[in-house]
């Protein structure tokens, strides 16, 4: 007859210990493997100047760290209009919140969703959490219509990082960064959601290819 005393399952008079030597110290270890990521993860974000475009520069302590727009000197306008104002078409696109705020950050999403919105490009707001085996549309949980992160958001270069520092910089953010409830009004764009500037032709294929190409030696 098996019951639960205190959370241990004892079967007669025999107590069966659930929690070996080994799982007692597991929770402390993979405390640390996290805190060794997200400093990894900071790391990262510092060195690639995320605060440049979504707030605080490269100071994690400046106010608005990675909070997003406040004001329009943080706007950016693609097309023909940032030499001309007067040009069309005109974008105005705006770098989000990236904290881990529910409403108007990252809050609502998981750290897959954010991998894969640095790894294809891929707005998390219209894509599932789902492992993406393939940049094909309709394929291997790639989106048949994909909508793509909004430029300069450089998703195209950052695709290449490995993925052990995409996923590190995913849980910084998630883990790492006080939320902050600033709302950014979402970004203007074409209605293919860019989807005709990212083809292999304009941003390059992914994985890259092999070295050396035609324009490398060995």
């Amino acid at each position: 007859m098996k019951r639960w005393i205190g959370g241990v399952a004892t079967v007669g008079s025999a107590t069966l210990v659930m929690l070996s030597a080994a799982a007692w110290t597991r929770p402390a270890s993979v405390r640390q493997d996290k805190a060794e990521q997200i400093a990894r993860g900071r790391q990262i974000v510092i060195q690639q100047d995320c605060g440049g475009c979504h707030g605080g520069g490269s100071n994690p302590a400046a106010k608005g760290w990675l909070a997003g727009v406040t004001g329009p000197d943080m706007e950016f306008k693609i097309g023909p209009c940032y030499v001309d104002p007067a040009a069309k078409p005109c974008f105005t696109t705006r770098p989000k919140n990236l904290t881990p705020d529910n409403a108007n950050g990252t809050g609502r999403f998981t750290e897959r969703q954010i991998f894969n919105a640095l790894r294809y490009g891929l707005r998390p707001e219209e894509t599932p959490d789902a492992e993406i085996s393939g940049t094909t549309p309709g394929k291997g949980n790639f989106p048949l219509h994909p909508h793509y992160l909004a430029p300069p958001m450089p998703w195209m270069a950052w695709r290449h990082m490995p993925d052990a520092d995409l996923w590190a910089i995913a849980a910084y953010l998630k883990n790492g960064v006080k939320p902050n409830p600033n709302k950014v009004a979402d970004s203007d764009g074409p209605p293919d959601f860019w989807a005709s500037e990212m083809t292999v032709d304009k941003i390059g294929p992914y994985p890259a290819l092999a070295f050396p190409t035609e324009n490398e030696k060995k």
